[in-house]
């Protein structure tokens, strides 16, 4: 899961819920001091939320970016129901269309098309709702997400967390998982508030919502030749090491994708997180690129 380094909110950000033609969503919402060059939305990856932007907030309102961070339904402050089917790749692929179309037009927006990010889990989710209706988007950035399923040794850490899902309240898993953490990433290293926000948002996601995109991380098919048929201006950007995919595979499919490449040095799977400014220059440069409109 991404670690914020921080969960204070810049001056440039607010957090209120977004309404949507299916509900409302948690949103962190950064805006410029000046004129908007282009509005993104930020959608987070398995287990994650809005928070883990938190440090692309400022750098990216500064360069004249609207930044909207969303929690899923049912991750973290977004309600979601008790139901699986609620949590398949298509009705979250609706969910994003819902959210760029608030932010486009329904919510005190531009009316310009929207640069959708999608990150880990999220990428696929964004894919989804862009193979699904391409017109409300301005670009696409797949960041640490890959073409299909997640690498195998990922794969038998997330089977072996769904099958705890399935038989153990919320609390048990999560004291399970702090046990198989690396002894070479102690808790002293994340500062306390963290640490419990991070407890916290993992009580408040809905164990259906993780049983079913768990399952989709195992199962999802490579949709890449789809994608690429669309014609979005596509960025695939990644940390120079990560768990899920390797960064091999995803450079093979920026390749297919032909798309803009960026990998930030010193990053994991967490970019954004892990050096958000080097990120969010990243991003800078392809949206102004990207254009909108």
């Amino acid at each position: 899961m991404s670690t914020p380094p921080t969960l204070t909110l810049p001056a440039c950000a607010r957090a209120y819920p977004l309404e949507t033609g299916r509900g409302r969503f948690a949103v962190h919402d950064a805006r410029p001091d000046g004129p908007v060059r282009g509005t993104a939305l930020l959608v987070p990856g398995f287990t994650g939320s809005k928070e883990d932007f938190i440090a692309l907030l400022e750098p990216l309102a500064a360069a004249g970016f609207r930044v909207v961070a969303v929690d899923g339904r049912g991750q973290h402050e977004s309600p979601g129901p008790a139901d699986p089917g609620a949590y398949t790749r298509e009705e979250l692929g609706r969910d994003v269309l819902a959210q760029a179309a608030a932010l486009a037009g329904e919510d005190g927006g531009d009316g310009r098309r929207v640069h959708v990010l999608g990150h880990s889990l999220g990428g696929l989710v964004v894919r989804e709702a862009v193979l699904r209706d391409a017109a409300p988007f301005a670009s696409l950035t797949l960041m640490s997400s890959g073409p299909a399923a997640i690498a195998e040794a990922q794969r038998a850490r997330t089977r072996m967390l769904l099958d705890a899902l399935a038989t153990l309240d919320m609390e048990s898993v999560w004291q399970a998982m702090r046990r198989l953490d690396p002894p070479e990433a102690p808790e002293s290293a994340t500062p306390a508030e963290v640490r419990e926000f991070l407890h916290r948002r993992w009580l408040n996601t809905r164990p259906e919502q993780l049983r079913a995109t768990g399952r989709q991380l195992l199962d999802e098919p490579d949709r890449v030749a789809a994608l690429a048929a669309v014609g979005l201006p596509v960025h695939v950007l990644s940390g120079e090491t990560d768990y899920a995919w390797p960064v091999p595979l995803m450079d093979a499919m920026a390749a297919r994708l032909s798309a803009r490449r960026t990998v930030v040095e010193g990053a994991g799977h967490s970019p954004n997180a892990e050096r958000p400014e080097d990120t969010a220059e990243a991003l800078r440069a392809f949206w102004l690129g990207a254009g909108a409109g």
